[in-house]
């Protein structure tokens, strides 16, 4: 097609994939990052700007210089530390043990073929678009599933294939920080939160935990999946209408008789692994149990959601071991071994991301410009009224823009917490609050960004049926899905926030 052409809509999406390839990797861009905080420092220091602090009365905060004797000496001496005590690096790492031995054993795969091939032929949609949500617990999983899975499903029902690819990937990436289990996104996203909230109040910070989002995300799924059913039978399909292609109609593979044996002893395993740790909580003087309060208090501030992180890396670790066990994907402990040095070995680029943004985010707080930030970005909002449901849906808007072009919810979430979370503290907000409008706006609009880490596999697998199928054509056919689960998420956290409803263990609203 001519340049001239092309309507606005192409045009647009042109633009986005010039300006996102134009962006450096964000491991240079923590580190450009990490060096503008530096420049910053040093000029705007002898400004004398300051302000008080909020969580001590009377005490003034000062812009510290980092580019002085004192400040390099900081530099150097911390760079080691700024890298380890960078607050996702060990418990992401420590989850990505068990859940990649569940990954690469095949678990995984085969529990989501297993659950879409056993759904009866008119749930088959709510099917695809709930495995596809619940896939985010096995990280990447899901997309190499899931979409080429609906595809074949709807073509086998006479359906058009396009339509199931689009539904399992709507799941598995607009859907992406819904869950009834906690998952590494909790892990990841909870710590920089946490670290965030600590630049204004440490105490406070103290006391949250991962699992801050959970009961938010779990009433999530079912919103999502009806609202991804719906726009798929309603919209999409419709719209793509009877399949024309010449591909052939390709015979379903079921499980096979071991997969299904290993499934079934796999779920023996995490029963009895969950059994016991009931009884590390539920029992009165049970060991992760608190001492203090009622017995709710008891179990949501207690040492049990404090081991959050070891306990999911258990439950994910051993009916991952079953399963290889049982399906001979595992003979010995050299296998297991070496499956856990895989999943290490593909946590690489975020061990490289986490030395540069480790500098950003510690250069960020040490030189206090996150906390001053906060004090005069929560003035200027208050002084232009914004605040409240509008400012919410501002920064929901702000983030959904800013993900067509970074696709990293980590890399995103380490540059604009320690900015967001003091701002909004000091409007009255919980971090955890802020955190649950950045999972609603990061996710919703991932399958609309063609820079998406999986973009260009979900088009070589739409390719099978249409080979035609560009970015163009597949962002056309996914942004109904982008819009809907944008405006019905965020439709369903205002209605939880005038609830007043608590967004997860400890996690309030309010701050």
């Amino acid at each position: 097609m001519a340049k001239g052409n092309k309507g606005f809509f192409q045009r647009s999406l042109d633009g986005i994939e010039v300006v996102g390839n134009k962006l450096p990797h964000p491991v240079t861009l923590f580190a450009i990052l990490a060096f503008l905080v530096l420049l910053l420092s040093a000029a705007l220091q002898p400004l004398g700007i300051s302000v008080e602090h909020p969580g001590e009365e009377g005490t003034m905060v000062e812009i510290k210089n980092l580019l002085n004797a004192e400040g390099l000496e900081y530099i150097f001496g911390s760079m080691t530390d700024n890298f380890i005590g960078f607050a996702p690096l060990g418990v992401v790492l420590v989850t990505m043990l068990g859940i990649g031995v569940a990954e690469r054993t095949g678990l995984i795969s085969a529990l989501l073929r297993g659950f879409v091939l056993s759904i009866p032929n008119r749930f088959i949609t709510v099917g695809l678009v709930l495995a596809g949500i619940m896939s985010s617990v096995a990280s990447d999983a899901g997309y190499v599933v899931l979409p080429p899975l609906g595809a074949l499903i709807f073509a086998a029902l006479g359906r058009h294939p396009l339509a199931g690819l689009a539904a399992a990937f709507a799941g598995v990436s607009a859907g992406f920080s819904a869950n009834f289990l906690l998952s590494g996104t909790d892990v990841m996203l909870g710590e920089l939160t946490i670290a965030a909230a600590s630049i204004i109040d440490p105490a406070y910070a103290e006391q949250m935990n991962i699992a801050m989002n959970w009961f938010f995300i779990s009433a999530s799924v079912l919103v999502l999946t009806f609202i991804g059913t719906w726009v798929t039978e309603r919209v999409v399909e419709p719209r793509l209408g009877s399949y024309q292609g010449e591909e052939k109609e390709e015979e379903l593979e079921g499980l096979t008789s071991i997969e299904r044996k290993g499934l079934i002893w796999a779920g023996v395993s995490l029963a009895v692994g969950l059994i016991l740790t009931a009884l590390l909580i539920l029992p009165p003087d049970a060991p992760l149990r608190g001492t203090e309060g009622n017995t709710m208090d008891q179990i949501i501030q207690s040492p049990f959601m404090s081991s959050l992180v070891p306990i999911i890396t258990i439950l994910f670790f051993i009916p991952g071991l079953v399963y290889g066990l049982i399906t001979k994907s595992i003979r010995n402990d050299k296998d297991v071994a070496a499956q856990m040095t895989e999943t290490m070995a593909s946590m690489g680029m975020f061990i490289v991301l986490a030395f540069t943004a480790g500098q950003f985010v510690a250069y960020f707080n040490e030189t206090n410009m996150g906390l001053v930030l906060g004090v005069y970005g929560a003035e200027f909002l208050n002084s232009v009224n914004l605040t409240g449901i509008p400012l919410l849906l501002l920064f929901i808007l702000i983030t959904a823009f800013i993900n067509i072009f970074i696709g990293s919810a980590s890399a995103k979430w380490a540059m604009m917490a320690p900015v967001f979370v003091p701002i909004m503290m000091q409007l009255g907000y919980s971090p955890e609050l802020t955190q649950m409008a950045y999972r609603v706006a990061d996710s919703t609009t991932n399958i609309i960004s063609p820079l998406m880490t999986y973009f260009a596999i979900i088009i070589a697998f739409a390719q099978k049926y249409d080979k035609k199928m560009g970015i163009g054509t597949l962002i056309s056919t996914m942004l109904p899905y982008s819009i809907y689960f944008l405006v019905g998420w965020t439709i369903m956290l205002i209605v939880w926030m005038l609830f007043g409803i608590p967004l997860g263990p400890n996690g309030p609203l309010h701050y």
